[in-house]
């Protein structure tokens, strides 16, 4: 039986944390991103087998992308 990877547990809505600046920093998913695209500021090298997340943070309200390994989801 194959194990699921990290982020097929991730959806639109679910509340993350992740590392910024030495300290960890909540927020939203915003979206899954699949394929090369501008967001957040910069180009999104992602793809179906390399996916990537735009997050919103709580805090500053701002808008990043992060792979599902920096990303881990709150209980």
């Amino acid at each position: 039986m194959a194990e699921k990877r990290d982020d097929e547990h991730l959806g639109k809505g679910d509340e993350v944390t992740w590392s910024s600046h030495g300290s960890r920093t909540g927020g939203k998913v915003e979206k899954k991103i699949t394929e090369r695209t501008e967001a957040a500021g910069r180009t999104v090298d992602a793809s179906p087998d390399d996916p990537q997340y735009q997050v919103r943070s709580d805090k500053s309200g701002r808008s990043a992308v992060h792979k599902p390994s920096a990303l881990k989801k709150k209980k």
